[in-house]
């Protein structure tokens, strides 16, 4: 069965990694999760077929929101993004997946038009891979 977007959110650890606590960054509008693996070549003259493995595993959050100064969940990342640091995060949905993984910032930026509501946007690469919680 579909499920509805908003039942799937993105969660920022904003205590320390030896004790994590977890809020959600508020009022977010979209969330996406990516995941690819690179591409590796073994094709050779001798045939037309392409002949290939998958390579190098990536994994990419983007997140947009509205902006809300003092959500303590977008501080800690607008703090991850200055500092150059990583930021643990996990995804969770209604259904019971739930999954964390340490990630870096590769963008943040807000928006303020005139006469509109003021939003943020913000780009995240995983350091590793995704970890199922409680296995």
């Amino acid at each position: 069965m579909a499920m509805n977007g908003a039942d799937v959110l993105l969660w920022v650890n904003t205590g320390t990694p030896a004790a994590p606590a977890y809020e959600v960054v508020g009022s977010q509008r979209d969330v996406t999760f990516d995941e690819s693996n690179e591409e590796i070549d073994f094709s050779s003259k001798d045939s037309r077929a392409f002949r290939g493995t998958a390579g190098r595993y990536k994994a990419t959050v983007s997140l947009d929101a509205l902006y809300v100064p003092d959500d303590d969940a977008y501080l800690a990342l607008k703090a991850a993004m200055r500092n150059g640091t990583l930021i643990l995060i996990e995804r969770i949905e209604v259904d019971g997946v739930d999954e964390i993984a340490d990630a870096f910032l590769t963008s943040l930026s807000e928006k303020a038009p005139d006469q509109a509501e003021a939003t943020v946007s913000v780009s995240l690469t995983i350091d590793g891979e995704w970890a199922a919680v409680g296995t």
